[in-house]
């Protein structure tokens, strides 16, 4: 359900915008009545590159590795349309074999090739049905990485994508490195001739564009070609429906959200993301954080949030490390040091969560306890560890934790939070009472 007109609710006599921030949901997105926006937010979908761009990006995956992403994939439900998978390895493809097999409809396992006939054979002798064909669309690439003329490179694509429509594989056609094309002289046309390719095999063509080293910009005041709005409205006017355009976001100037949330605004539907953001350089558009706003535009059953901290266990379980401030999944995501912020979770947790993790996640929000975390966050602690809620940051039992724990961290010279271990350690000392079986 998108909101169109923001009714502003006066629960307990306060202004708090129920409709838009329900607190036991994720925030809603509400845009100005706009027929054009509205349509387009009602074709929005998710797609996945984990095991393309995220294992060249990071390391690559084992067989069973890339069962078990495809496995999380699927739990996290049927707004991932598709994953995309390599196929020129003897395992890669083992892996599609073995994707294929789950015999699941949503995430559809497509393959992922350059633009020749040699690498589309691998596709028709893996029996997928739908493949990425990159055509890089840049002068940059046609000039300095094939160093042929404009026409002789965009024949060369047209040619393996005919080839592809002539077999049944629906083309997914990758214009790389499109925000530093000429969309008016080379993208637009070429979209057409694949348009009039499509409609002469009767097989839908999409198409992806990739903001390759992540120079798009989320307005449409800027001009082409780093506006992602005003790339993606060329497409739809072009002739192109908003289910058949992908954006492809990089996150190099660190405006990957942005770009693909201006992308789902201005008609493409398809968000392409890899989990926990991996990807070549400074990653890709993280999933589980298009999955949150997915959901905030769509309100909808076909994204299981739950499903989303599990992609973190996930990934440290095959060695990769992020940063404790992730969102979403990181464990500082919902997670407080400061006095200040912990006496307003105490109050209130709407003061300081943009919704209840515990419901929306199945993550709890807790408290990280340092010298600044004051003795509030003992009082949550207690609370949210030990069940139990009957003392105040001014019992004198708390005073006392809070006075050894300032003592220890000045002793010590430490600098990281207690972990909860410790913490309980200073609790059982003037609080045993709440230890006892």
């Amino acid at each position: 359900m998108i909101i169109m007109v923001q009714h502003m609710s006066n629960d307990l006599g306060g202004l708090f915008y129920r409709d838009v921030y329900p607190f036991i949901d994720v925030p809603r997105v509400a845009v100005v009545p706009d027929r054009f926006f509205e349509e387009n937010l009602r074709k929005i979908y998710l797609t996945d590159t984990t095991l393309r761009d995220g294992q060249q990006g990071w390391r690559p995956f084992t067989v069973e590795e890339c069962e078990r992403i495809y496995e999380l994939l699927v739990d996290i439900g049927r707004a991932v349309r598709s994953t995309e998978v390599f196929v020129y390895t003897e395992k890669d493809r083992e892996v599609v074999k073995r994707l294929l097999s789950y015999g699941y409809e949503y995430p559809k396992v497509i393959g992922w090739i350059r633009a020749t006939l040699s690498d589309l054979q691998l596709v028709i002798d893996s029996r997928l049905e739908e493949a990425v064909i990159l055509a890089s669309i840049s002068d940059y690439h046609i000039k300095y990485k094939f160093n042929a003329p404009r026409d002789v490179v965009l024949n060369k694509y047209l040619d393996v994508v005919e080839k592809a429509l002539s077999h049944g594989i629906a083309p997914r056609v990758s214009l790389e490195d499109i925000t530093r094309a000429d969309i008016e002289g080379v993208v637009i046309p070429f979209v057409k001739k694949l348009l009039n390719l499509s409609e002469k095999y009767g097989v839908t063509v999409k198409i992806k564009l990739p903001d390759t080293l992540g120079v798009g910009l989320p307005f449409y005041e800027v001009p082409l070609p780093r506006s992602i709005p005003r790339i993606v409205k060329a497409i739809r006017d072009a002739g192109v429906d908003p289910e058949n355009i992908e954006f492809h976001a990089h996150n190099d100037l660190g405006l990957a959200v942005a770009n693909q949330l201006a992308a789902w605004l201005y008609g493409a539907g398809g968000a392409n993301c890899t989990l926990l953001g991996i990807g070549e350089r400074a990653g890709n558009c993280p999933l589980e954080v298009m999955a949150v706003h997915y959901a905030g535009i769509k309100s909808s059953n076909d994204v299981n949030l739950k499903a989303l901290p599990r992609i973190l266990d996930l990934f440290e379980k095959m060695g990769y490390r992020t940063v404790d401030h992730y969102p979403i999944v990181g464990r500082n995501a919902f997670r407080t040091k400061a006095g200040i912020h912990v006496d307003g979770l105490m109050k209130n947790p709407e003061v300081y969560l943009p919704f209840d993790p515990m419901k929306v996640l199945g993550k709890p929000y807790s408290v990280a306890i340092t010298p600044y975390s004051g003795r509030a966050a003992i009082v949550l602690w207690v609370r949210n560890y030990l069940g139990y809620n009957g003392i105040s940051k001014d019992d004198p039992r708390v005073i006392a934790i809070y006075n050894d724990i300032v003592d220890y961290f000045n002793k010590t010279n430490r600098v990281e939070p207690l972990t909860d271990e410790e913490i309980a350690n200073f609790v059982k000392k003037h609080m045993p009472e709440l230890f006892k079986k």
